[in-house]
């Protein structure tokens, strides 16, 4: 969507004060959530502690019920795994599961659409090399996918042909072949899973955001007939949780952004650290990513208000200025830059300073001199 630019005038500083210059401003709408993040109150911790050791001991039962389940079973449960958003309590347990399939070509070379194209997926999906050509035995005489009323294996094969890389036309034959029968499921009465078949036209499981599909893929998960209970349980608990902590976070994050005061102190540029942080949970929504989400989500909403004065608001000469202080990287370059530059650089270098800081105490020192470049 375009953004209208419109013209102020204001004193130009750096030249001639006498005279004046044209600073032009995007007009962004001011930010829709006002102070709701930053009243969160935390979770009592005596019940978050007792929420964890029913995590633990759901994860532990159900770790029991995967290991002892046979291929096909596996191959169903770490999809729902990792579908719920729980796959990184599993991560050795689907690793070790996928490893001895994909070592044994257990159920890829099954002659049963649905578990072979499930276990193509997923083995694609953890970085095995699975050749497309499995799929050709799924083709008649004439080289056409044969015809077939089996809906969990046309659905199977539609998400696996979405893993297709340049040059695999038998997955592009795929994809067409299976978007033109699930259209056609979709809108059948008799369909038993017309609410997955309709999603999936929408949007596949590969171009899906993981943290918003688990929260749907929790409503159709336990009308399922195949639905593990542990589980279940396991990723409504998890979810709540994580949940919790994603507010947590964020309350954190926008009073940050709100002792900056920019909406006040920068009125050009636009107010989104909220969107920022949204963005971060889509990439990287595990608990043990909270330090990476609040540095990220920092990160990313200097860079917008940076944007705004290299696009929007600051003249040639003023620009030239910040990106030299930017390539000095140090607070005496600081002096100068107009006023509303002076904001914005002495918050980004409190910033990385803040990073050094954190990331000392996890993993040993880092070189922000280094992150200057993202913005040089």
């Amino acid at each position: 969507m375009s953004t209208q630019v419109s013209q102020e005038v204001v004193p130009k500083t750096l030249q001639a004060r006498d005279n004046e210059i044209i600073r032009r401003t995007a007009n962004y709408h001011p930010s829709i959530w006002g102070d709701q993040f930053i009243s969160h109150l935390p979770k009592d911790k005596v019940q978050e502690a007792i929420e964890l050791q029913e995590i633990e001991k759901l994860r532990e039962q159900f770790k029991r019920e995967l290991l002892a389940s046979n291929s096909s079973q596996k191959l169903d449960l770490i999809d729902a795994i990792q579908r719920l958003g729980v796959a990184y309590h599993f991560e050795t347990e689907i690793e070790e599961a996928l490893q001895h399939i994909y070592n044994n070509r257990i159920d890829i070379e099954d002659d049963d659409l649905y578990n072979t194209a499930l276990g193509f997926r997923l083995l694609r999906q953890h970085g095995y090399n699975v050749s497309c050509d499995i799929f050709n035995k799924f083709k008649d005489d004439k080289g056409y996918f044969k015809q077939s009323n089996d809906v969990r294996g046309i659905l199977g094969l539609y998400e696996a042909a979405h893993l297709a890389v340049h040059g695999e036309d038998i997955l592009d034959e795929a994809l067409a072949f299976t978007t033109i029968h699930l259209k056609s499921m979709a809108t059948s009465p008799n369909c038993p899973l017309t609410a997955k078949v309709s999603h999936a036209l929408k949007q596949s499981i590969r171009r899906g955001v993981p943290r918003l599909e688990s929260r749907r893929y929790i409503s159709i998960y336990q009308d399922e007939p195949s639905c593990n209970k542990t589980l279940l349980g396991l990723a409504k608990l998890n979810f709540n949780l994580v949940q919790e902590l994603h507010k947590e976070e964020l309350s954190e994050i926008t009073r940050w952004w709100k002792g900056l005061d920019f909406a006040r102190r920068l009125p050009f540029a636009r107010d989104r650290v909220v969107e920022c942080f949204f963005w971060i949970v889509g990439v990287y929504f595990e608990p043990q990513y909270s330090l990476a989400r609040k540095i990220l989500t920092k990160v990313i909403a200097m860079a917008s208000i940076i944007d705004d004065i290299y696009d929007v608001y600051g003249t040639l000469e003023e620009l030239e200025l910040f990106t030299e202080a930017i390539d000095r990287w140090d607070t005496k370059s600081m002096h100068q830059l107009p006023d509303y530059m002076k904001i914005c650089y002495e918050a980004l270098l409190n910033v990385y300073i803040e990073i050094e800081e954190k990331v000392a105490k996890e993993d040993g020192p880092t070189e922000s001199t280094l992150e200057k470049k993202q913005y040089s």
